[in-house]
């Protein structure tokens, strides 16, 4: 029997290639706000005794509160199973506090959908290419999480786009160091990083060098995410400087808030900007510059169920 599959507004782009990747049967809602601005929600696809997923990240927090009540409404209606899909982990940056009452709002959230109630065979959740590796055990027990990688579909897109031509795959700075050094040992290319330190007067980060040969070289620089591109920008230049022939760009989440896209695309520092669709802002760049991840989730889903 088919999974019953239901998705958030702000992911309905995605669903299309999840129902042509997988096994899956649409899941209906019905929607509607009301006079002073609350939501109505009403589940009209019958989930009760159904292997049900739900498809949603977690740019907003809007979106946080449609996948927990979304996801609630089902395990109280019946679920044999529950499995929540999640592309994309909103405050990801926020694992850990650093400053005196900082809220760490990874764990508030994970905690959060760890309340859902727990149907007869369990509630999985899946996260795509978590900022921080650890964030999967904030939740509670009673939730099994999977990290589903996207080294796959990242080198994949880079073996395409270069070809035979050598590359030195670039990180930001040194604390992506380890991940890029794994990506480069996997396609065979050279790694590399760029040095950077904080002025004592302005407190900002500025880069001193870069720690490989990048002279004549072409550079793909890979970063987990690109929101504002400052550091982005401030790498690729650094790159440039030392004397690379031309830099690209790739990450695994294209959130670009407000006018980012264009403030790099400006910069001139990059010949092309490669990225998922993990995050609705992924709908800025030309569909041949954007990986569809529905696949690779897809795989983890059914990999889950056997």
């Amino acid at each position: 029997m088919s999974r019953l599959l239901f998705t958030i507004p702000s992911y309905d782009y995605l669903e299309p290639s999840f129902l042509a990747a997988g096994n899956f049967e649409p899941g209906r809602i019905e929607r509607k706000f009301f006079p002073d601005g609350e939501r109505y929600l009403r589940i009209t696809s019958e989930p009760w005794g159904r292997d049900v997923v739900v498809l949603g990240g977690t740019p907003t927090d809007m979106d946080w509160l449609e996948v927990f009540d979304l996801a609630s409404g089902i395990a109280r209606a019946g679920a044999r199973s529950l499995a929540i899909v999640m592309p994309y982990f909103g405050y990801s940056t926020m694992e850990r506090a650093v400053r005196a009452g900082e809220v760490v709002i990874a764990k508030t959230r994970a905690r959060l959908l760890s309340s859902i109630p727990a149907p007869e065979a369990g509630t999985r959740v899946f996260l795509f290419d978590l900022h921080t590796d650890g964030i999967e055990f904030y939740f509670g027990d009673r939730v099994l999480t999977r990290h589903v990688y996207g080294a796959p579909l990242i080198t994949k897109k880079i073996r395409e786009r270069m070809g035979k031509t050598p590359f030195v795959l670039g990180a930001c700075d040194a604390g992506r160091a380890k991940w890029v050094q794994s990506l480069a040992r996997d396609m065979g290319a050279t790694p590399a990083f760029v040095y950077k330190q904080r002025d004592p007067s302005s407190g900002n980060l500025v880069v001193t060098g870069v720690n490989a040969d990048v002279n004549g070289k072409e550079v793909v620089v890979y970063d987990d995410m690109i929101r504002t591109g400052s550091s982005l920008i401030q790498a690729g230049t650094a790159y440039l400087n030392a004397g690379a022939k031309c830099v690209h760009a790739i990450t695994s989440h294209l959130v670009l808030p407000g006018n980012a896209l264009d403030k790099i695309v400006a910069s001139g520092v990059f010949v092309s900007i490669t990225g998922t669709d993990s995050h609705p802002a992924s709908s800025q760049l030309p569909r041949a510059d954007v990986i569809s991840i529905a696949p690779r989730l897809v795989e983890c889903l059914e990999l889950a169920s056997t």
